[in-house]
């Protein structure tokens, strides 16, 4: 653990330094004198009174009533209607890097749909030598692998790039989840069919009413792709594709077609009128970037924040967020606390891995002063997030894709967090 002037110090020494703070400040505990008339430590409560649940209560487990609020949420003004739509990660209320099925964000084109693993069928044709149809339980036959993988939708902070507009990194970042998959990969598949020469790219669209048709280069699909069937050790949830997904690591969701039904081998990209016409970067001077497909490294706090702000006073302060990159792992993270004037290291929970999220860690005696925080991430290949600022000298400020700029979040002396920009 490092404090401000980045000096190794203990948990103990962590704690003295918010108790030398004065007697107004917040402790992360009390002492047993100070408890001696709480009822919550003096008296036998009804909880411990009686008999809890038996273990035939909740056949599925379920979070405890006392959670309800880490949901998935909507922002009803952003699309006409929820069955085109998009909903976020409760990132905020959440630690550690796995994103719970039920927490991941969604994105549908035509609503999600029920197919029933016995009606599943998976076809490759094209550019290949033998066409061939998989069932469910043909997958299942073939050697499987598990991957732990971000999905990052293209649009994630999207509406930033004119100015400070969404308050709460649920709704600025929501649009990611990680989770681990397991399945086949898609070269295993690709070979048995057998791939014909001229065959330079993956049409694959899935069983859905928009069928969301996406050209990938044949490159990617042979490199790390895999077709899954599980995440998170279960079935996918129907909103993510049941019964089977694409996954294709680091580049943006749009890519990942769920319901995946037919790859279709050819010698150039199919274009959809979708990803003609809407996944796409708008430079500064008009013009716009096609098939900027990977996702770049990105970070955000994730406490405090708008929806986590500090309860606690002056004190002892976790601040804590996530970092990604489609290129590679996370090497490092920087936090500042003064709007990007001064950095510091951030601890990170675990090394990072290729294309997962790495959680971070930076431990703080908060004076109760305002602060201006931020997140740097960088990855193995060097790249180093960029500012807004930096972002728009290139793109402007009409882009909606791709913004992977550092977030800041103003933190008042009530411990109040606001999301706003600095020059």
């Amino acid at each position: 653990m490092q404090d401000e002037s980045g000096k190794t110090t203990t948990r103990r020494g962590f704690l003295q330094a918010g108790a030398a703070m004065g007697a107004g400040a917040m402790l992360a505990g009390t002492t047993a004198a100070a408890q001696s008339a709480d009822p919550l430590i003096t008296e036998i409560q009804p909880w411990a009174q009686g008999l809890g649940d038996g273990v035939d209560a909740s056949p599925y487990g379920l979070p405890i009533r006392f959670e309800t609020d880490v949901v998935r949420r909507n922002v009803s003004w952003l699309t006409a209607d929820v069955i085109s739509s998009i909903n976020f990660t409760p990132i905020h209320a959440l630690d550690g890097t796995i994103t719970p099925q039920g927490c991941a964000f969604e994105r549908h084109h035509s609503g999600a749909i029920e197919l029933a693993k016995e009606d599943y069928r998976l076809m490759i044709n094209g550019l290949v030598d033998t066409p061939l149809v998989f069932t469910y339980e043909d997958l299942e036959r073939f050697p499987r692998t598990t991957r732990t993988f971000f999905l990052e939708c293209a649009a994630n902070t999207g509406m930033e790039w004119a100015g400070a507009q969404l308050n709460g990194s649920q709704f600025t970042h929501g649009m990611i989840h990680n989770m681990e998959y397991t399945g086949v990969t898609l070269r295993t598949l690709l070979d048995e069919a057998g791939i014909k020469p001229e065959g330079k790219w993956l049409f694959v669209e899935g069983a859905d009413a928009s069928s969301n048709g996406r050209s990938i280069p044949m490159e990617k699909a042979l490199d790390d792709c895999m077709i899954a069937f599980k995440a998170n050790g279960e079935a996918l949830r129907k909103e993510h594709g049941y019964p089977v997904r694409l996954v294709v690591p680091g580049w943006e969701g749009n890519l990942w077609v769920k319901w995946l039904r037919r790859l279709e081998v050819t010698d150039a990209p199919v274009e959809s009128r979708e990803e003609t016409s809407k996944y796409t970067d708008t430079m500064a001077d008009g013009t716009s970037r096609k098939w900027t497909w990977v996702m770049d490294a990105k970070s955000v706090i994730t406490a405090p924040s708008p929806q986590m702000p500090i309860k606690h006073g002056a004190g002892p302060l976790v601040i804590t967020g996530l970092a990604w990159s489609g290129r590679g792992a996370i090497s490092r993270v920087d936090v500042s606390l003064d709007g990007g004037i001064t950095w510091k290291e951030a601890r990170l929970a675990a090394p990072g891995q290729d294309m997962a999220l790495t959680r971070f860690y930076f431990d703080h005696v908060w004076d109760g002063s305002e602060m201006l925080i931020q997140s740097r991430a960088m990855d193995s290949t060097g790249y180093v997030q960029p500012t807004k600022a930096q972002l728009r000298e290139v793109r402007g400020m009409n882009s909606v894709y791709h913004n992977n700029c550092i977030q800041t979040w103003w933190v008042k002396p009530n411990g109040e967090a606001e999301n706003v920009e600095v020059s």
